[in-house]
């Protein structure tokens, strides 16, 4: 193990788990363990993905928790529960549970009460922004007990943890009530996009978007779209949570189930990632797959 680092593990090889190993690796450490469920599929991208990272691939989720001092889970947000069973089970007495999964401060409370009894140190994690272009720089709002004793341990990495309440669920509170807004946001600009290129309006509805609020619709609009498409699934997994969290506070998640299901919308029509952020291919990508 690197003198003076942690052993950590992650559970979850997708886009979070993936970026964070480069960056912990170009950090210094070495000591960094993975298990996806996906790495069943011996022709997974998740497994290519690991090994590459030169991260030791786990065959379970005991087998890579198993002597790591922190274990971040970043899965999908239908899959924290789950996820957090095998692992709380096999976790070394005081090491942390960094949850970092998109769910509702309920689904944060279960994955905690699995994490105390196994004699771990459960963390809430709140990424507040995408991963990909921050990495492990990303600005996180923290919760829990142990919240600050894991800021420190992860000291050495300089991320962006910023202690938010003992209480756990809070954090998230802040990050699903959030997405409802963002995750909203590409739903709707998707919606009208495609309507509007039906109707060949797009360049007079974005130009009326703009003298509404002064952006760069196209930009922005192109951007959001592609996420959607590219990571559909995994968002309307979230914007459940989010219903789930509105539905806590006792409103009814009308705009959040309706975000789901447009966000399921986009991911079947995925035809693989979407390396373009430029509105008008993607709109005519998305008109091909309709005619097939």
């Amino acid at each position: 193990m690197d003198e003076g680092l942690p052993a950590i593990a992650l559970i979850g090889f997708g886009e979070v788990g993936r970026t964070f190993a480069r960056d912990l690796r170009a950090a210094g450490c070495s000591g960094i363990a993975a298990w996806d469920i996906a790495f069943a599929d011996r022709t997974s991208q998740q497994l290519a993905a690991a090994r590459e990272s030169g991260a030791r691939v786990c065959a379970s989720a005991a087998d890579a928790v198993a002597g790591a001092d922190v274990v971040v889970s970043a899965v999908t947000a239908g899959s924290a529960v789950a996820a957090a069973e095998p692992a709380a089970a096999a976790l070394d007495r005081g090491a942390f549970y960094v949850d970092v999964n998109s769910v509702s401060p309920a689904t944060k409370q279960a994955v905690a009460s699995l994490v105390e009894v196994g004699g771990g140190r459960f963390v809430e994690a709140a990424i507040m922004t995408s991963v990909p272009p921050r990495g492990l720089k990303s600005p996180i709002l923290l919760g829990g007990a142990h919240m600050a004793a894991f800021a420190e341990a992860m000291a050495p990495f300089a991320m962006d943890l910023s202690p938010y309440a003992e209480r756990i669920g809070s954090a998230s509170a802040v990050k699903m009530c959030r997405s409802v807004m963002v995750k909203g946001m590409e739903a709707l600009f998707l919606e009208s996009m495609v309507a509007a290129r039906h109707y060949g309006v797009e360049d007079d509805v974005l130009a009326s978007l703009k003298d509404m609020v002064d952006q760069d619709w196209e930009r922005l609009g192109g951007y959001m779209m592609s996420r959607a498409i590219t990571h559909g699934r995994r968002r309307a997994e979230e914007m459940r949570e989010a219903a789930r969290t509105v539905a806590e506070a006792g409103l009814e998640p009308l705009q959040s189930a309706a975000t789901a299901v447009r966000q399921d919308w986009a991911a079947d029509r995925n035809g693989g990632p979407m390396n373009t952020t430029e509105l008008s291919e993607i709109l005519d990508f998305l008109a091909a797959r309709e005619r097939h």
